[in-house]
């Protein structure tokens, strides 16, 4: 017999959230504390940035209908963000000025 739907809690964020399911890391003791009262999912990704997140946030956050939407969301990017940029250009770094916020995040 199915029950009453539990709310989502998503954390999202860079290899500090895909790594906080290790043992005894905060992940994995935010999972525990709400067992059986929430569903967390974790969608963590090492060496991810706020450029990428965004670039994928409709699809970790769809807005179908019918789509739950999370009761709760910890967002932890900047680690990635903070990083020098490498001599050619490419690798994590973000210059947080020019990340825009998308309309009605705030």
């Amino acid at each position: 017999m199915a029950g009453p739907r539990r709310p989502q809690f998503v954390l999202f964020g860079s290899s500090i959230v895909q790594m906080s399911y290790n043992v005894g890391g905060w992940g994995a003791i935010f999972a525990d504390l709400y067992a059986r009262k929430a569903d967390v999912i974790l969608r963590g990704y090492s060496g991810w940035n706020t450029r990428l997140a965004l670039q994928v946030l409709d699809k970790v956050f769809p807005k179908d209908e019918g789509t739950v939407q999370p009761a709760l969301v910890i967002l932890y990017f900047g680690g990635n963000d903070s990083l020098s940029p490498y001599p050619s250009g490419l690798g994590a770094h973000v210059e947080v000025p020019t990340v825009p916020v998308p309309a009605g995040s705030g």
